[in-house]
């Protein structure tokens, strides 16, 4: 997954026509990793969504614009609208994050 590096990219990125997934994470979050464990066989099922990594500390502004209050959480935008926020407590197995996913549409 790619990795947001300046504000900029992240505003051109929640920009586009199509869905946008934010995973919010940082580096020492436990829960993080536990996710990183199964999301690539996520990922790979909803190709048709551009997903990208972005560090909650290092972009906390963006973080507290988005109400992001826990790791990982998981945002998805299109044209400029946050559309969905899977809050860090519910995204703890790869059932509770594609269920998420299938409600979006």
């Amino acid at each position: 997954m790619e990795k947001v590096v300046s504000e900029t990219q992240y505003r051109e990125l929640i920009e586009k026509d199509s869905y946008t997934v934010m995973k919010f994470t940082t580096t020492w979050c436990p829960d993080c990793k536990n996710l990183d464990r199964f999301i690539g066989g996520i990922v790979e099922e909803h190709a048709d969504k551009n997903w990208m990594e972005i560090d909650a500390e290092e972009f906390q502004a963006i973080a507290e614009e988005n109400a992001v209050r826990g790791i990982p959480s998981l945002l998805v935008f299109k044209n400029g609208e946050k559309i969905g926020h899977l809050h860090s407590k519910f995204a703890k197995t790869p059932n509770e994050v594609k269920q998420f996913l299938s409600d979006l549409a």
